[in-house]
């Protein structure tokens, strides 16, 4: 296939999005929806505050009494507001207590002289009508729309969940994904290695970018570089999941199977091949059931970079979280560009006294040199270009 007639990347990520689809929802505890990405609509349950709460501890009092107030008693936060006497009187109160009846003014309790049950102000202070008093449905009415479909929760957004009682919460689903090995040079983690063969690396590469996102029903496999063996396990795995993410065999060589196998086992290629550098012979295609199909290149820096350039966003679209925008850096050393393919290059950030991202290539000298990936933060994507790209240049940043 000629440069021109490659997918760019721009093509490719829109034909892999279009495929989406929605995984479902499903509903969970509150407390194991950290992370999880809501579908449902969120409202008030009440007016926030519910009351008309106390901002400092300190007295409550009925503006215009005075100068000498006597304590009545104490309002404390997690109690019934209790009733002012009429006169010059006032109630000692507690941050988050419910306002007292007949009061109108909060004093805190650094500007009170007292003697006994007398309470006096410090010279010079003038306390206002109102001041401190967090009036009851300032924050939100009844009903208001607080969370909407889309929002990945964080703490803030569990802690209006909570306050709102929603003690389950309806999320995405998280899909089952298989991922694939391929390789007759691959060997276990664990064990004995021969000379010829290569510990099996790629998967936990694709397995922390899918844990850290909160991808967590994952299936491993390998299978060996036989064509009747790639089908028929494929057609298992295609069974099992909604997602397959393959690493290695889709290039051109005489053992790789992949692209044929997926073929006979019902998957329609939707594109193979891309004008990127690493990672050109990724292929992607959809089962006849809908499931997902990712074809990684096997080169260590190729498959993590196609999975996290594709896989990621098609998993993120299909929990309905809508398509962030571009995080931009500035490179700050100039850099080699390809004339004809978008290159991803590794890159280490850090930010100036401005507070400006700064990226600093770290090239790996090939796809297949990943020992000092980890020490990079993630990858830029340089469009094509003569020559080198300046330092100083913004390029979209991708993190691992």
């Amino acid at each position: 296939m000629k440069m021109d007639n490659l997918l760019s990347v721009a093509q490719a990520v829109d034909l892999v999005l279009e495929y989406a689809g929605n995984f479902g929802t499903e509903r969970i505890p509150l407390a194991e929806a950290g992370g999880r990405i809501l579908q449902q609509v969120v409202r008030a349950e009440r007016a926030q505050p519910p009351y008309d709460r106390v901002m400092m501890d300190g007295i409550a009092f009925r503006s215009g009494s005075g100068p000498v107030l006597v304590v009545h008693g104490t309002q404390r936060a997690g109690a019934p507001g209790q009733p002012l006497p009429e006169g010059n009187a006032c109630l000692e109160v507690m941050t988050g207590a419910v306002l007292p009846e007949g009061t109108d003014t909060v004093v805190p309790v650094e500007r009170l002289v007292r003697d006994g049950r007398q309470i006096t102000f410090e010279a010079g202070y003038q306390p206002h009508a109102g001041q401190f008093i967090h009036r009851r449905g300032s924050d939100c009415a009844a009903g208001t729309e607080l969370l909407l479909p889309g929002l990945r929760l964080n703490g803030p957004a569990l802690a209006v969940l909570a306050c709102n009682g929603y003690a389950e919460v309806e999320v995405s689903r998280i899909p089952s994904i298989g991922i694939v090995s391929t390789g007759d040079e691959l060997a276990d983690v664990e064990g004995p290695v021969q000379d010829w063969q290569i510990r099996r690396s790629n998967e936990y590469a694709i397995i922390g970018a899918l844990t850290s996102r909160r991808f967590n029903r994952i299936e491993q496999s390998v299978v060996s570089d036989d064509l009747a063996e790639t089908i028929v396990a494929l057609r298992e795995q295609l069974q099992r999941h909604d997602v397959l993410v393959l690493s290695g065999g889709v290039s051109m060589g005489a053992f790789d199977h992949v692209p044929k196998a997926l073929s006979r086992s019902g998957v329609e290629k939707v594109f193979h091949k891309v004008a990127q550098r690493p990672g050109k012979p990724l292929w992607f295609g959809v089962g006849s059931e809908g499931q997902r199909v990712f074809g990684l290149p096997g080169n260590p820096v190729s498959a993590v970079s196609c999975a996290i350039r594709y896989v990621m966003p098609m998993l993120l679209a299909g929990q309905g979280l809508s398509r962030p925008e571009p995080y931009m850096v500035e490179l700050d050393a100039e850099t080699e560009q390809s004339a004809t393919l978008v290159r991803f290059l590794p890159v280490r950030i850090r930010h100036d006294a401005s507070g400006c991202a700064l990226a600093t290539p770290c090239p790996m000298p090939t796809s297949g040199d990943f020992s000092f990936l980890a020490g990079t933060d993630g990858f830029v994507e340089l469009p094509r270009g003569e020559g080198v790209a300046a330092a100083g240049t913004h390029a979209v940043f991708h993190g691992w």
